[in-house]
Protein backbone atom coordinates (compact mmCIF):
# COMPACT_ATOMS: atom_id res chain seq x y z
CA UNK A 1 0.00 0.00 0.00
CA UNK A 2 1.17 3.47 -0.76
CA UNK A 3 0.68 6.27 1.67
CA UNK A 4 0.57 9.93 0.89
CA UNK A 5 2.98 12.38 2.42
CA UNK A 6 4.43 9.68 4.67
CA UNK A 7 1.21 8.65 6.41
CA UNK A 8 0.27 12.28 6.41
CA UNK A 9 0.12 13.33 10.00
CA UNK A 10 -1.41 16.72 10.32
CA UNK A 11 -0.71 18.09 13.75
CA UNK A 12 -0.53 21.22 15.81
CA UNK A 13 -3.85 22.87 15.24
CA UNK A 14 -3.45 26.55 14.51
CA UNK A 15 -7.10 27.36 15.01
CA UNK A 16 -9.67 25.88 17.32
CA UNK A 17 -11.35 22.66 16.21
CA UNK A 18 -14.58 21.21 17.48
CA UNK A 19 -14.92 17.44 17.83
CA UNK A 20 -16.99 17.21 14.65
CA UNK A 21 -15.50 20.10 12.72
CA UNK A 22 -11.90 19.96 11.48
CA UNK A 23 -12.05 23.36 9.80
CA UNK A 24 -8.96 25.44 10.43
CA UNK A 25 -5.33 25.86 9.54
CA UNK A 26 -3.16 22.82 10.30
CA UNK A 27 0.57 22.18 10.17
CA UNK A 28 1.41 19.05 8.26
CA UNK A 29 4.31 17.08 9.60
CA UNK A 30 6.94 14.77 8.13
CA UNK A 31 6.31 11.38 9.75
CA UNK A 32 10.01 10.45 9.59
CA UNK A 33 11.56 13.62 11.02
CA UNK A 34 8.64 15.17 12.90
CA UNK A 35 9.38 18.51 11.24
CA UNK A 36 6.65 20.79 9.92
CA UNK A 37 6.40 20.60 6.13
CA UNK A 38 3.84 23.36 5.64
CA UNK A 39 0.32 24.59 6.26
CA UNK A 40 -3.02 23.34 4.97
CA UNK A 41 -6.32 25.17 5.43
CA UNK A 42 -9.26 22.78 5.80
CA UNK A 43 -12.76 24.13 5.27
CA UNK A 44 -16.20 22.57 5.46
CA UNK A 45 -18.01 22.77 2.12
CA UNK A 46 -21.70 23.49 1.53
CA UNK A 47 -22.36 19.74 1.08
CA UNK A 48 -20.84 18.95 4.52
CA UNK A 49 -17.58 17.48 3.18
CA UNK A 50 -14.15 18.97 3.88
CA UNK A 51 -11.61 20.35 1.41
CA UNK A 52 -8.05 21.42 2.09
CA UNK A 53 -5.90 24.03 0.36
CA UNK A 54 -2.10 24.21 0.52
CA UNK A 55 -1.15 27.53 2.13
CA UNK A 56 2.58 27.23 2.67
CA UNK A 57 5.48 24.84 2.10
CA UNK A 58 8.27 25.10 4.64
CA UNK A 59 11.83 24.97 3.30
CA UNK A 60 14.07 22.64 5.29
CA UNK A 61 17.77 21.82 5.23
CA UNK A 62 18.49 20.00 1.99
CA UNK A 63 14.95 20.51 0.61
CA UNK A 64 13.53 23.24 -1.56
CA UNK A 65 9.75 22.97 -2.05
CA UNK A 66 8.42 22.59 -5.59
CA UNK A 67 6.50 25.61 -6.85
CA UNK A 68 4.37 23.92 -9.52
CA UNK A 69 2.46 20.64 -9.76
CA UNK A 70 4.32 19.46 -12.85
CA UNK A 71 3.49 15.72 -12.62
CA UNK A 72 -0.16 16.21 -11.65
CA UNK A 73 -3.15 15.11 -13.72
CA UNK A 74 -5.58 17.63 -15.23
CA UNK A 75 -6.91 20.02 -13.99
CA UNK A 76 -3.91 20.39 -11.63
CA UNK A 77 -1.17 20.19 -14.28
CA UNK A 78 1.42 22.98 -13.96
CA UNK A 79 -0.65 24.89 -11.39
CA UNK A 80 1.10 26.58 -8.45
CA UNK A 81 1.09 24.23 -5.45
CA UNK A 82 0.38 27.06 -3.01
CA UNK A 83 -3.34 27.72 -3.30
CA UNK A 84 -4.04 24.30 -4.80
CA UNK A 85 -6.90 22.25 -3.35
CA UNK A 86 -5.06 19.09 -2.25
CA UNK A 87 -7.86 17.53 -0.14
CA UNK A 88 -11.45 17.09 -1.26
CA UNK A 89 -14.58 15.16 -0.39
CA UNK A 90 -13.55 14.14 3.15
CA UNK A 91 -16.71 13.10 5.05
CA UNK A 92 -17.30 12.69 8.75
CA UNK A 93 -18.41 9.22 9.87
CA UNK A 94 -18.69 9.99 13.60
CA UNK A 95 -17.27 12.50 16.09
CA UNK A 96 -13.61 11.71 15.36
CA UNK A 97 -13.41 9.70 12.11
CA UNK A 98 -13.39 10.87 8.51
CA UNK A 99 -13.43 8.93 5.25
CA UNK A 100 -14.19 8.90 1.50
CA UNK A 101 -11.84 11.79 0.73
CA UNK A 102 -9.22 12.23 -1.98
CA UNK A 103 -5.78 13.74 -1.54
CA UNK A 104 -3.35 14.98 -4.16
CA UNK A 105 0.38 14.52 -3.60
CA UNK A 106 1.76 17.48 -5.56
CA UNK A 107 5.30 16.05 -5.50
CA UNK A 108 4.45 12.74 -7.21
CA UNK A 109 1.29 13.96 -8.94
CA UNK A 110 -0.73 11.01 -7.64
CA UNK A 111 -4.22 11.13 -6.16
CA UNK A 112 -5.00 8.79 -3.26
CA UNK A 113 -8.09 7.82 -1.29
CA UNK A 114 -8.11 9.47 2.12
CA UNK A 115 -9.32 8.71 5.62
CA UNK A 116 -8.59 10.36 8.93
CA UNK A 117 -9.04 10.47 12.67
CA UNK A 118 -9.14 13.41 15.06
CA UNK A 119 -7.39 12.91 18.41
CA UNK A 120 -9.58 12.86 21.50
CA UNK A 121 -8.31 16.29 22.58
CA UNK A 122 -8.97 17.74 19.09
CA UNK A 123 -5.36 18.93 18.68
CA UNK A 124 -4.09 16.37 16.14
CA UNK A 125 -5.60 15.20 12.90
CA UNK A 126 -4.15 12.01 11.48
CA UNK A 127 -4.77 11.60 7.75
CA UNK A 128 -3.81 8.58 5.68
CA UNK A 129 -3.74 8.42 1.91
CA UNK A 130 -3.97 4.97 0.32
CA UNK A 131 -4.54 3.13 -2.96
CA UNK A 132 -7.08 0.34 -3.25
CA UNK A 133 -8.38 -0.90 0.09
CA UNK A 134 -7.14 0.70 3.31
CA UNK A 135 -5.08 -1.68 5.43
Amino acid sequence: MKTILGLLTIATLCSTAMAQNISGTWHYMDDKTGEAKGLVKIEQQADGTYAGTALKATPRAGYTPKKFCTNCPAPYTNKPIIGLQVIQGLKTTDDTNYTHGKILDPVSGKIYSLKGRLSSNGKKLFLRGYMGVSA
